[in-house]
């Protein structure tokens, strides 16, 4: 694969990149640590560098098998720079989410946590999970400051932070990469965030640019979800709104069979579309998933095509919430 940029600072990662959340948390049943590692050394056989994961994931075991995974592509000579994003920003107790924790204090507990889980002497890419209240941003971006100073982190990020802390936060430590939730189903951040992080110089890092998988196809109105996946809670993802935006999915699937393609190919392919900045980080526990999204990036559309897909999809009226209102407020998925 190619390489994108992200942010002014240095960083480099291939074009797309792996969500790892999947593996171990939010969308049950999950693979066997043996089955995920396996795909995470098929994807670098692939050309995939970029992982992403977080201390909440699991909680815990997503950063471990990730580290576990990737020690031995670490730093080897000739072959391409392996990049780990984590994050922190969650109070967690006896393995449950107490809500966000940002002070500088954890931030640093955290820290060293991750790096031994990730058996790293530094975090690639660090990322504030979700903006805390209570504390300063100012205060956060100083603390990943210092923490690069010491050789702990490389680049700094935010994720699904707001325009005016984002601004606040990229005075103090400049903001490599701004994590959000992007799709051609949810697109809010195109009014505000978007226009401020392009005129910011910052990297954007699309999560779930596949809708949840929504936007493949292949889950249909009648899919049960098991306990422990998350979309079985969203109200996107109810029985009548699954119904309702199969409009989405007509849309996406005539894109497909005009460009050979397949539908996660074209949803991937329109967000690549939008920036050369952009690094969207698909999740999935198949191989064949795996190599299908890589392909995305050699699709190429023509000016009509992509104004034709953007125009359609925007006819589509979204049903429900992508999550509910508790998830938006505690959860940071």
């Amino acid at each position: 694969m190619k390489t994108r940029k992200l942010g002014s600072q240095g960083l480099e990662v291939a074009e797309i990149g792996l969500g790892c959340m999947g593996m171990s948390f939010s969308y049950a049943p999950f693979p066997t640590e043996a089955e995920s590692i396996a795909l995470i050394h098929q994807a670098i056989e692939e050309g995939y560098t970029f992982f992403d994961t977080a201390e909440v994931y699991g909680p815990f075991t997503n950063e471990e098998l990730v580290g576990k995974a990737l020690r031995p592509f670490r730093n080897q000579t000739g072959a391409a720079q392996i990049q780990i994003a984590t994050k922190f920003g969650f109070d967690i107790q006896d393995g449950k989410m107490m809500g966000v924790n940002s002070r500088p204090e954890h931030i640093r507990k955290v820290v060293e946590a991750s790096l031994k889980r990730l058996n790293v002497e530094c975090i690639d890419l660090l990322y504030q999970h979700r903006v805390d209240p209570n504390v300063p941003i100012e205060d956060v971006a100083g603390t990943v400051k210092d923490l690069i100073k010491e050789g702990k982190a490389k680049y700094f990020g935010l994720s699904e932070a707001g325009a005016n802390t984002i601004r606040k936060a990229h005075v103090e430590m400049p903001v490599s990469a701004l994590q959000s939730e992007y799709s051609l189903w949810t697109r809010q951040h195109e009014t505000e965030i978007m226009p401020t992080i392009e005129e910011l110089g910052i990297g954007f890092v699309p999560f779930s640019p596949l809708g949840k998988g929504f936007l493949t196809g292949k889950i249909g109105s009648d899919r049960k979800f098991e306990a422990g996946d998350i979309r079985g809670v969203i109200p996107r993802f109810t029985e009548d709104a699954r119904k309702a935006n199969q409009a989405m999915v007509n849309v996406i699937t005539y894109f497909a069979e005009m460009k050979m393609a397949t539908n996660a190919q074209i949803a991937l392919a329109w967000v690549l579309a939008q920036k050369p900045w952009i690094v969207p980080i698909p999740g999935t526990t198949k191989i064949n998933r795996l190599i299908e999204n890589k392909g995305a990036a050699n699709i190429r559309f023509t000016p009509n095509e992509l104004e034709e897909l953007t125009a359609a999809s925007e006819e589509i009226k979204i049903v429900g919430t992508r999550y509910t209102d508790a998830q938006e407020a505690a959860t940071g998925l």
